[in-house]
Order: structure tokens, then C-alpha cells, then sequence
């Protein structure tokens, strides 16, 4: 499912990996990136612009081995920090082309946020190890520009990864100057790739390279017997769904296609995921009368999500773009549904159809449309036949052709590194 990947300079050597926040629950993909490279050899130093916020981690945070260096996340709150860091990276070759490039395009986007990027990269240019040889963003906005300041601080070659938001929300002039100057962009979506691909100096800048899924972590799952079809009360059909409550995840979309479901028709929603919309969701879902029906959980780790998926019938995901242009990559949870040999419901929408055919690997509907998604939902929901057919294809779809493994083996040779047969 890869693309051959742009040949650049490379560096087998240390490398910093430059995240927005770290660890979160809600990016798996990144954990498991990482932990799948310092598997095979690479070297990593994390760089956290913000400090966790949630309460609980996936296991595979656990694993690894990376040290973290958490940068101040508003200056004013470590100005001693800030200004010791300041000082010492304006003794840098590479400062003033740096301050220079930091200039520019405060002119073209004068706020608070421009000017906490260039702090940080001040003191991420002063206080990175000697031996770091790259820089690796994830996320082409504010974790790319502090990359970006920084590398040239150092004289350091920087590349990065985009996904979703900061590629459909950072401005054109922005992607396409980081874009130009960095080594290599890798991106987890044909769309993404292609949009990039359309402001890069060259095609080679950009590859594609889905995150794909960690198979060692979601084993087959044992056989269950056909569900329920949502005419007993007594055995609803679960359909889960794990997201934030975020606009672009169509929450909102959800619960009004739920709303307009037949009375006697029995279901339960389990909800995993945090986000600020939760509490406008839960009484979205009073007024509709369906509160009783739908269980919020909130942010929960990897084994609970697992578990909960284990009892599921369907999985359902109403993602659709946001007011402002944010909009979902492909995300993760619609793989690991499919792992677990669950029917997925999703709405065709960014790169969610390079993994679900409608029909043969699960149902898609269009993003943004209720009636639409209450009607399949409904049809799906009274035909578990159906639904576990669609699950069986789904499931073989995933192991076979997003396989982490084989997607991070590319990955790895990008920063000079030879996979290998054998991983520690």
C-alpha cells in the first residue's frame, strides 16, 4: 500500500522526534511508531511542546525506551527558561537565518501562537544534545515550525510526518515554504499526499505511507456467534464508537441519525473518547430522548477499548469536515474495529474509502447526512448475517494489506536504517 519513498540525505544517528503533546491516548499511531523504529535501531529523543494530559496511557507507552524533553508550553510560565534558552541560541550559526525565516512569517500570521513556536525553538536549539543528528516532526503546523526554527538554529537536516487537521487547516504559503526546505514529508493518506504533493517544489518531497496497525496487538479474535437483529429488547445490538468529541468526528450527526432510529427498534451506543463537545453531546442526546440508551465512557486505554470492541456488534464512525476545514486522516480505530472482525459503518469522507469498499468491507455513507446514516444504521442493525459478513472481509482487508510491520520497514530506511529480518 506504500509508495518507493524520495531519496534525500539520511541520518542513522540520534533523532528527535518533535510531537505536540506526549503521551496521548488519542495517538496511538505515533506510539506506535515510534516504539516500531526503536525496534529497529533508530535512536529516538521525544520533544513535547505540551505535557500529557491524560490520565491514563496505552501499554505501549510503556515500552518505549525514548527519553522525553518537555518544552515550556506557554513562555511566561518558565521565563527564566525561556530567556536562558534564548541567549544561548543566539550564539548559534544559524540563529539570525532562523529569526529571519521566524519574521517572515510573523508578518503573515501575527499571533501569540507564532511567537511561542520561536520560543520554543530557542530553547529546544539550546538544550537538544550535541550527538542529535535530525529532527522529525508530526504534525505539519505548530510542531513542523518549531522543527523548522530550530534545524536551522542547528544546521540540522529536519523531515516530518502530516496526517490531518494541519495539513486541510495550515496555510498554503506555510506547507509549501516547510515543504521545500525539509528533507522529506511522509503522509498516512493518498488524499493528504496528493494535496501536499500540489504545493511541494517536487513530487518526490511527499510519500505516501499508511500508519497501518500493529497486528501483535490485535489478534484474531475468537469466533462469536451471529448477533442480535435489534428485535428483543431484552439483547440490543452494541454499536460503539471511539473518537473525540470533536466536530469533525460527526458526533452531533450520530445522535440525530440515532434519534430518528424506530422505537421498538433495540440498540445501545457505547461512546470512548474525550473532547470538549461531550457534555453539548449528552444533552443533544437527552433532548432526543435517547440518553438512556447511550453509555459515555470517556478517554479510555487500549485493553478497555478492546474489550469493549469484543462486545460489540457494529462500530460506527460519522466523521465529516469541521467548519474550519479539519477533517479525520484515517483513523486507527477503524482498523482495529475491523481487526476485531466487527462491521464498520463510516461516512466517505478524506481517506476513510482507501480502507473501506461500501458493501463488501463495510457500509459508507455520505458525511453530514443523518437520513443516510439512520438508514443504514437501521438496515444494519436488522440483518446480523449481513454484518458479519462485511466483518470477515473487513478483517482480512486489514491484516492483509495494513500491516504495520511492512509500512514501518519502509519507514525505517528513510532515516538509514536497514530493517532487517531480526527486531529487538
Amino acid at each position: 500500500m506504500s509508495e518507493p519513498f524520495p531519496s534525500g540525505s539520511v541520518s542513522p544517528g540520534p533523532v528527535a522526534f518533535v510531537l505536540k503533546g506526549y503521551p496521548r491516548l488519542s495517538e496511538t499511531f505515533i506510539a506506535q511508531e515510534i516504539r516500531g523504529l526503536e525496534k529497529r535501531g533508530l535512536d529516538i529523543r521525544i520533544v513535547s511542546l505540551r505535557h500529557p494530559t491524560d490520565k491514563t496511557t496505552h501499554p505501549i507507552h510503556a515500552e518505549i525506551k525514548a527519553p522525553v524533553l518537555y518544552l515550556p508550553e506557554y513562555l511566561g510560565d518558565e521565563a527564566g527558561r525561556v530567556f536562558r534558552g534564548w541567549r544561548r541560541a543566539r550564539r548559534l550559526p544559524g540563529y539570525k537565518a532562523a529569526f529571519a525565516a521566524w519574521r517572515r512569517d510573523l508578518a503573515r500570521d501575527r499571533t501569540a501562537n507564532r511567537i511561542r513556536r520561536f520560543g520554543q525553538a530557542c530553547v529546544l536549539a539550546a538544550e537538544l544534545p550535541d550527538e542529535i543528528e535530525r529532527l522529525h516532526f508530526h504534525f505539519l503546523h505548530t510542531p513542523a515550525s518549531v522543527t523548522r526554527y530550530a534545524a536551522i538554529m542547528r544546521g540540522l537536516p529536519w523531515s516530518g510526518s502530516a496526517h490531518a487537521k494541519d495539513i486541510w487547516t495550515s496555510p498554503d504559503w506555510e506547507i509549501s515554504e516547510k515543504l521545500t526546505e525539509a528533507d522529506w514529508v511522509v503522509t498516512c493518506t493518498a488524499s493528504g499526499a496528493a494535496h501536499l504533493r500540489s504545493l511541494a517544489p517536487s513530487q518526490e518531497k511527499v510519500a505516501l505511507q499508511y500508519h497501518g496497525l500493529d497486528l501483535s496487538r490485535f489478534s484474531p479474535p475468537t469466533a462469536r456467534p451471529v448477533g442480535p437483529d435489534g428485535s428483543d429488547p431484552g439483547t440490543p445490538v452494541t454499536l460503539v464508537s471511539v473518537g473525540r468529541a470533536v466536530a469533525k468526528k460527526g458526533y452531533d450527526d450520530l445522535i440525530d441519525a440515532l434519534s430518528s432510529l424506530p422505537d421498538d427498534l433495540a440498540w445501545r451506543l457505547i461512546h470512548i473518547g474525550g473532547g470538549a463537545l461531550t457534555n453539548d453531546l449528552a444533552a443533544r442526546a437527552a433532548a432526543a430522548g435517547i440518553a438512556d440508551r447511550i453509555d459515555w465512557r470517556g478517554a479510555q486505554p487500549q485493553e478497555e477499548v478492546l474489550a469493549t470492541l469484543g462486545r460489540a456488534d457494529l462500530f460506527v464512525l460519522a466523521s465529516k469536515i469541521a467548519g474550519d476545514g479539519d477533517r479525520d486522516g484515517l483513523p486507527n480505530v477503524l482498523m482495529e474495529a475491523q481487526s476485531q472482525r466487527i462491521c464498520v459503518i463510516a461516512t466517505a469522507v478524506s481517506a476513510i474509502p482507501e480502507l473501506i469498499s461500501e458493501g463488501e468491507t463495510g457500509a459508507l455513507v455520505p458525511p453530514g447526512d443523518p437520513p443516510a446514516l439512520a438508514a443504514t444504521l437501521d438496515r444494519m442493525i436488522r440483518d446480523p448475517a449481513r454484518r458479519a459478513a462485511m466483518a470477515e472481509k473487513g478483517e482480512a482487508r486489514v491484516r492483509t494489506a495494513f500491516d504495520a510491520d511492512h509500512h514501518l520497514d519502509d519507514l525505517a530506511t528513510m532515516f538509514g536504517l536497514d530493517p532487517g529480518p531480526d527486531k529487538v
